[in-house]
């Protein structure tokens, strides 16, 4: 058995912060904290995913249509299908990805996001 936490340490910050909570034998948790205003830039798994908003709201947009997500809206995903996120509040997102997708992959999409949002500054 194997437990975890996503309320401890939860400190928003000027970049996104993302976190694996728990890994198991067939997924892996990660939290995303979005400070209200965070963008992460429209990108896609290989796998399928789900989004679980544990707090706060966002603004999801799958394939260039934007569906306003409150606190605890839970949405899954199949493998390909472009995404965004927008935080209209602080957030606190749990993704659940297959145990085959990589953590790396979404450190990048919010590492480039916020250079990203920096050049546009």
């Amino acid at each position: 058995m194997t437990t975890a936490n996503f309320n401890e340490d939860q400190i928003f910050s000027n970049k996104i912060v993302t976190k694996v909570i728990l890994e198991s034998e067939f997924s892996k948790e990660i939290r995303i904290l979005l400070a209200s205003g965070q963008v992460m830039k429209e990108h896609q798994s290989k796998f399928p995913i789900m989004i679980h908003l544990l707090d706060g709201a966002i603004d999801l947009g799958v394939e260039r249509v934007s569906h306003k997500l409150k606190k605890g809206d839970i949405i899954a995903l199949k493998a390909n299908v472009p995404h965004d996120l927008s935080a209209t509040k602080d957030s606190v997102i749990r993704l659940s990805l297959s145990k085959s997708d990589s953590v790396e992959r979404v450190t990048t999409v919010a590492e480039d996001s916020e250079k990203r949002e920096h050049k546009n500054i």
